[in-house]
């Protein structure tokens, strides 16, 4: 077990003490108001961490304290890690992102695109074109979530067993054929749906390597990376510094509920959309990989071109979310200005986002309030970590950018690039 700490003073990493104690202080009232449980946000200059707080609790009713070692469900943010255990492949050349993914799935050889109706009563058409890699990674597949109810597709999936994106007791290969049978929402490559598309990556990833996700991901990205506590469950080693999992009450406060269950050995569905258990430690390693572009401490995952193509704007025609109509996914800040890249959302146009950016700036969040950004203009990598899943619409991410921003002082950040 490895435990993220404190490198530097902010002032050393060209940040503001003051404007981090503001940011420590709202979070705190956020806690002490009963609005989250608890709460860890680190905030690293040039890979060296200069703010590390942790408040609150991780089980309130056993009073015990949120930790630099606490365990998180990161639930999205395992979508990045999905894209790189792919990205690994396709410079190995086993993997192209313009392979049709019938060439590793043939579940999906003759999709077919909804035209109209719902129901017994939909109407759907032959696509023009197949499903690409590609479309997966970047939410443009026409593939949807059964939680959704905004499209009659979404409520072909809950028909369909997959409210949850997975069926009880399946495995990763039989949902994939379910997701299969069922109609797209639009035609490949024309629009962008957030949906469970990391799942069928995931399963390409296993038919590919020939391995399943999650050995795979620990062989290749994990144990490399010295990512000590990532995986896709916790040991009886491991449970005790694992959070629960709160979400709002009606009429206000929190309330323990279910959460990604992790404990009692290996899952039988191994989700690449939502499945990974971090520490804090864990998921700086990753961003740092990122943020230098394919290489930490010695280790090369990948190279620097491939983040580069990881960490651009792949829309249609260069467009941001909002384009689209996209709805915010885990009420990221916004859509505006933001467009999206491999599994990652880039800032593309600071102007236009709803929370303070930077140009470039990519990362993703999970639906518990987990969130994660690289900033490479700034030289910068910010997490935060909680675990509540709210029943309406939050400020913590865009209050959390906010604060961040007030904190980066304009001067650079020192040289070097240590990792921890």
């Amino acid at each position: 077990m490895a435990q993220l700490r404190q490198d530097v003073d902010p002032d050393e990493a060209g940040l503001d003490p003051e404007a981090l104690g503001r940011l420590d202080r709202h979070f705190a009232g956020l806690v002490e108001e009963g609005r989250l449980p608890g709460f860890l946000v680190s905030v690293a200059r040039g890979g060296r961490v200069a703010h590390l707080t942790t408040h609150g609790l991780r089980d309130i009713a056993a009073g015990q304290p949120v930790e630099p070692d606490t365990l998180w469900r990161v639930y999205s943010m395992t979508k990045p890690v999905t894209a790189v255990a792919a990205l690994l492949l396709v410079e190995e050349g086993r993997l192209s992102l313009d392979d049709p993914v019938a060439d590793h799935l043939p579940a999906f050889a003759d999709p077919r695109v909804y035209v109209e109706g719902s129901g017994a009563d939909v109407r759907t058409r032959p696509a023009t074109g197949p499903i690409l890699v590609r479309h997966l990674m970047t939410h443009t597949s026409g593939l949807t979530f059964g939680f959704y109810h905004t499209h009659p597709v979404d409520a072909l999936y809950r028909e369909a067993g997959l409210e949850s994106s997975v069926r009880p007791g399946a495995d990763l290969a039989a949902t994939i054929e379910v997701y299969a049978s069922l109609p797209l929402q639009f035609e490949p490559g024309t629009q962008w749906n957030y949906s469970v598309a990391s799942n069928v990556l995931g399963r390409i990833i296993e038919v590919v390597s020939g391995q399943p996700l999650d050995v795979f991901c620990a062989e290749r990205i994990f144990r490399p990376l010295g990512m000590t506590d990532a995986g896709f469950h916790v040991t009886d080693e491991q449970a005790p510094r694992l959070s629960e999992m709160y979400g709002e009450k009606e009429g206000g406060g929190i309330e323990r509920i279910a959460g990604l269950p992790l404990r009692g050995g290996r899952p039988r569905f191994l989700s690449g959309s939502g499945g990974m258990v971090a520490s804090a430690h864990d998921y700086h390693r990753f961003m740092e990989v990122l943020r230098r572009r394919g290489e930490l401490d010695g280790v090369r995952l990948l190279a620097p071109e491939t983040v580069d193509l990881m960490t651009r704007n792949h829309l249609p025609g260069g467009a941001d979310l909002r384009a689209f109509g996209s709805r915010p996914a885990h009420d990221e800040p916004g859509n505006e200005g933001v467009g999206f890249g491999l599994n990652v959302s880039v800032v593309i146009d600071p102007s236009r986002t709803q929370a303070p950016s930077g140009l470039g700036a990519y990362g993703w969040s999970g639906v518990a309030t987990t969130t994660f950004w690289v900033d490479p203009g700034r030289d910068l990598t910010v997490q935060f970590m909680t675990q509540l899943r709210p029943r309406t619409s939050h400020t913590v991410f865009r209050d959390l950018k906010r604060f961040v921003h007030e904190a980066v002082s304009g001067r650079p950040a020192p040289a070097g690039r240590r990792g921890v």
